[in-house]
């Protein structure tokens, strides 16, 4: 049985200081001067209350990559950054395409304890883009999938994006784009410009990214149907997304915490940490993809946090996995990127963090501190700055962009369905009461 807490003096979304009472798991009181006998106090004077961060966008590699990571580590690393559900992409071995895989996922997600574990499914089988996956058989599985991708692989077959996007309609389910056409990004090892021309590396261009997302909100427009763009990475492609919007098209579009801070000046070095997919662009699309994000044309922030063993990163560039781990850094790079620059309020990040990813994934019971709802509630302080360090990841890989930058803020507490995972700033590493709510 969870133990009843009541947080004091939080700053509730940023605002006025409020406090919370938790019993059962759920938040029975919202207000001032509150108290419950025998209860465990929280003093939470100064910190921000969000509702417990959701992110749309991980790679937990099991089952098959165990070594990059595992459900249990990877959900400890998003508790560690304020995550109490995470979204597990479909890349794994054997690829989740069927209702037999997703269900092994939400049963390794309700195990471990630390986040809400919700499956994607893939949109073709073996992520091939030959034929369509079991999706309906997905969606009615007790993991109950609403969302379905490709993941790495653009489904790139127009005919076959139609079918998925008409399946899906069905029950209200969503197709999520990796928008990237192979034929324009073969061989690319980074954003194509200046930065590529004078390393002489392939470039990926934007318009790779872009004539992907122009057919794909015009193939939603005529089927009435729901589409998502993963990691929206380019001034472009904002564009096209707000004039899909103002066209009445269902399209909800995302952008990773290091597509809103780091540009291509960083691959100079060689650095492998900061190879990823879509690639880092420039200063100029960092700037409108901010734009973009505070004024609603970006739903949300997901991390794509994508685990990798050193060995594929301590490489030779070209040689090197795309990908980044971002579930302990994301809050804090929203916060220096969106928040200290004033784009954004504490309200919108919750928005954008929480509320808004939770509503597209149709994970009920999350993205809200309402009364009568679910204790998934994440404390941050704002005013406790560091350098980011080893010691703040908490999965199995190391390949963060961030070691040895300065990043505000820290998450002091995570608590996911009344249960604390993080306590003032340190990761609860045995659960009293694990609790896998949905």
């Amino acid at each position: 049985m969870n133990q009843t807490l009541v947080i004091t003096g939080a700053r509730l979304l940023g605002d006025d200081s409020s406090d919370i009472v938790i019993e059962r798991g759920v938040i029975t009181e919202v207000g001032t001067g509150l108290t419950r006998a025998g209860a465990r106090v929280i003093d939470a004077a100064g910190l921000v209350a969000l509702p417990g961060l959701v992110d749309l966008h991980t790679h937990l590699r099991e089952p098959g990559f165990e070594a990059s990571e595992t459900v249990l580590s990877g959900t400890r690393a998003a508790a560690a950054g304020g995550f109490t559900a995470v979204f597990a992409m479909p890349n794994t071995q054997p690829v989740a395409d069927t209702a037999g895989v997703v269900e092994q996922e939400l049963a390794l997600g309700e195990a471990a304890g630390y986040a809400t574990v919700q499956p994607i499914g893939a949109v073709t089988v073996g992520q091939k883009g030959e034929r369509l996956a079991e999706l309906g058989a997905m969606a009615g599985s007790r993991a109950r999938v609403r969302v379905f991708s490709d993941d790495g692989f653009c489904v790139w077959d127009p005919l076959i994006m139609r079918r998925a996007l008409e399946y899906v309609k069905a029950f209200d389910g969503v197709i999520a784009q990796h928008a990237q056409d192979p034929r324009l990004t073969a061989g690319a090892q980074m954003n194509e410009g200046v930065v590529s021309a004078e390393l002489g590396l392939a470039g990926w261009p934007a318009v790779a990214e872009e004539s992907i997302i122009a057919r794909d909100v015009l193939l939603a427009q005529h089927v009435g149907s729901r589409l998502h763009v993963c990691h929206l990475s380019t001034a472009g492609s904002v564009d096209l997304i707000r004039w899909a919007k103002k066209r009445g098209v269902r399209v909800t579009a995302e952008v990773t915490p290091h597509h809103l801070l780091l540009t291509d000046d960083l691959v100079r070095d060689y650095d492998a940490r900061f190879k990823v997919n879509p690639p880092l662009r420039t200063a100029e699309d960092v700037l409108a993809v901010r734009e973009g994000l505070a004024d609603g044309t970006i739903d949300i922030v997901a991390t794509d946090h994508a685990p990798h063993p050193a060995e594929n990163k301590a490489c030779e560039w070209q040689a090197a996995a795309n990908g980044m781990v971002g579930l302990e850094s994301a809050l804090r790079v929203v916060h220096q990127s969106m928040i200290a620059t004033g784009l954004l309020e504490w309200s919108d990040v919750a928005r954008v963090l929480s509320t808004a990813p939770a509503r597209i994934g149709g994970l009920e019971g999350f993205g809200s501190l309402e009364v009568g709802g679910p204790a998934h509630i994440t404390l941050y302080d704002p005013d406790l700055p560091g350098v980011f360090t080893e010691a703040d990841l908490h999965g199995r890989s190391r390949n963060s962009p961030y070691l040895g930058r300065e990043l505000p803020g820290r998450v002091q507490w995570t608590i996911h369905a009344g249960v604390p995972t993080v306590e003032d700033g340190v990761l609860v590493e045995q659960l009293d009461g694990r609790s896998a709510a949905r």
